[in-house]
């Protein structure tokens, strides 16, 4: 039985990976921290799962920022592959906390690949790098070989990361890959991100328990797949014979105004009636246009994404409009 250690397990990729390998009958341990709530809300129902029934999944106080505990949890799991997943990951507040976004996306990355070289451990190293990095972006589309430029504490970060793993591949024969992730959303998406700021706000305006949706820059162009399907793409990195590093997009482009038509459309609403431009939400260096070359996965990797824009907006509204009415108890009618 392969074992695998996920940082960031209770977050949105973490969730879903962890299902796509219990599922795959992989033992799989989990860093969470420590927090006076419950914050497993993503992965509870796993426990519930009689095939995982606490015997496949575990999970352990840790942190990222703490060396001393990742060098021990490295050495006492021996996992097979690690996926690093987790950090500081929310760009807008980047920007309010970037000492704490670098120690915790940039220098937890650190820990974890000394971690690794000081155990001996021969795990498979994944590194959650991200198109946040090319920022102001100099090729479109953007792929692996596409200068990076970030415009953000987080992208920073995130470049850093990328070449530390890159560099400890090189330097000591580690298996150590970077999947370059475009924008992935899902129902599990933390509630502070745009998209699921607004499939929130769509089921809660329907029921009547909000007005107004405060936006910033409605013109921001991104790349949206479906979580689900990229952390197979995960997956299917550590597989391959030899390290590499890979970008994960849909190669097409929609703005945040797209998703919101999208969304208020979906249940006959024009979102003109609801959205209004808050300058708080602006970040002071724009990443205008992101949009990804995966053709170098698809050949690889043998990965595509399935999942359409619309359908992934959908899923959204659809999900959030249901986790309010079991909430509530209430029925919420769509137009």
């Amino acid at each position: 039985m392969k074992k695998a250690l996920i940082t960031g397990i209770t977050g949105q990729d973490g969730s879903y990976l962890a299902e796509l390998l219990l599922e795959k009958g992989y033992e799989v341990h989990g860093v969470i921290r420590r927090a006076s709530t419950f914050n497993t809300g993503r992965i509870d129902h796993l426990y519930k799962d009689p095939h995982v029934n606490n015997v496949r999944m575990f999970l352990h106080y840790g942190d990222i920022a703490d060396s001393a505990n990742m060098i021990k949890l490295i050495h006492d799991i021996q996992p097979d592959e690690i996926y690093h997943l987790a950090a500081q990951s929310h760009v807008r507040v980047s920007f309010d906390i970037p000492e704490y976004t670098g120690d915790v996306t940039g220098i937890g990355t650190a820990r974890i690949l000394e971690a690794i070289r000081m155990t001996g451990c021969k795990s498979r190293f994944y590194q959650a790098s991200s198109s946040e990095m090319y920022g102001l972006v100099q090729e479109v589309p953007q792929k692996e070989t596409t200068p990076f430029y970030p415009r953000s504490p987080y992208g920073a970060a995130k470049v850093y990361a990328y070449w530390l793993t890159v560099n400890y591949r090189e330097s000591y024969n580690m298996f150590a890959t970077n999947g370059i992730l475009f924008n992935h959303e899902s129902p599990r998406r933390g509630e502070t991100f745009v998209t699921r700021k607004v499939t929130r706000a769509v089921a809660q305006i329907l029921a009547g328990m909000q007005d107004k949706l405060y936006m910033g820059n409605l013109d921001a162009k991104r790349d949206w797949g479906f979580a689900k399907e990229y952390v197979e793409a995960m997956y299917l990195m550590l597989q391959q014979e030899k390290a590499d590093d890979y970008v994960i997009a849909t190669g097409e482009t929609h703005t945040v105004r797209e998703f919101l038509e999208e969304a208020f459309g979906y249940v006959g609403r024009d979102y003109r009636d609801y959205v209004e431009i808050d300058p708080v939400y602006y970040r002071p260096a724009e990443v205008d246009l992101l949009i990804g070359d995966a053709t170098k996965a698809e050949k690889e990797l043998k990965w595509k994404p399935k999942t359409t824009f619309r359908d992934l907006v959908r899923i959204m509204v659809d999900a959030d409009i249901e986790a309010l009415e079991k909430q509530h108890k209430i029925k919420i009618a769509r137009a």
